[in-house]
């Protein structure tokens, strides 16, 4: 991240070991000192516009649009508003309530599909690939992208409607809740068009409270 130029590291749920004073991250220590620290994967993206996860796809089936990272890194780079790019362990990678984070994947064109990278191998690939060119000019965006907070928090209006409405099997309520949370992101919704929903989904809410 140092090396690359990128100073937001944001954690969630770390191991309980002194990463803030890891010896082997040369001239890094005010970064990892700086690190933010999150219980959750949604307040840790909560004002990305854009959420990426990373991916080695293995066996797992994946729900989600897969870009390799040459063409997912121009779009990064082309992005207004912060970008959250998500790795996760080496062993089992990014779990499926983590990915549902997520607007798109990428992964490294590696021989083996199945192989994961070392995790800061990864990361720094990634990394020179976003930096490595200028990104180029563009028009203003006339629509503001909405921060994953309020995507989120129209997400959970939806879901209770859902809820309220008979619509959701509590049988399959998570699977149901994941799928809902990357319908949404797949909207790429403004944050007018995210305003404008919330309030229709307040009126529904009322009124099935009020149906009762």
């Amino acid at each position: 991240m140092q090396n690359f130029g990128y100073g937001v590291l944001r954690v969630v749920n770390p191991y309980q070991v002194a990463f803030r004073e890891a010896v082997s991250a040369v001239s890094a220590a005010p970064l990892l000192q700086s690190a933010q620290e999150f219980d959750t994967v949604a307040d840790a993206v909560a004002d990305c516009s854009l959420v990426v996860g990373t991916t080695s796809i293995g066996h797992r089936e994946l729900q989600h649009p897969l870009k390799l990272l040459a063409p997912g890194a121009s779009i990064i780079r082309r992005t207004s508003g912060n970008v959250g790019l998500l790795f996760g362990s080496e062993k089992f990678g990014l779990s499926n309530d983590d990915l549902s984070h997520c607007h798109w994947l990428m992964r490294i064109p590696t021989v083996d599909q199945s192989r994961s990278m070392n995790l800061g191998q990864a990361v720094a690939v990634c990394l020179y690939e976003i930096a490595r060119s200028q990104a180029t000019p563009t028009e203003p965006k006339r629509t503001r992208p909405a921060p994953m907070r309020d995507i989120e928090q129209m997400t959970q209006m939806l879901l209770e409607a859902s809820r309220r409405s008979g619509y959701m099997n509590p049988v399959v309520a998570t699977s149901t809740e994941n799928k809902v949370r990357r319908m949404v992101r797949r909207l790429n919704l403004s944050a007018r068009d995210v305003s404008v929903w919330m309030g229709m989904l307040r009126q529904i809410l009322w009124k099935l409270g009020n149906s009762k």
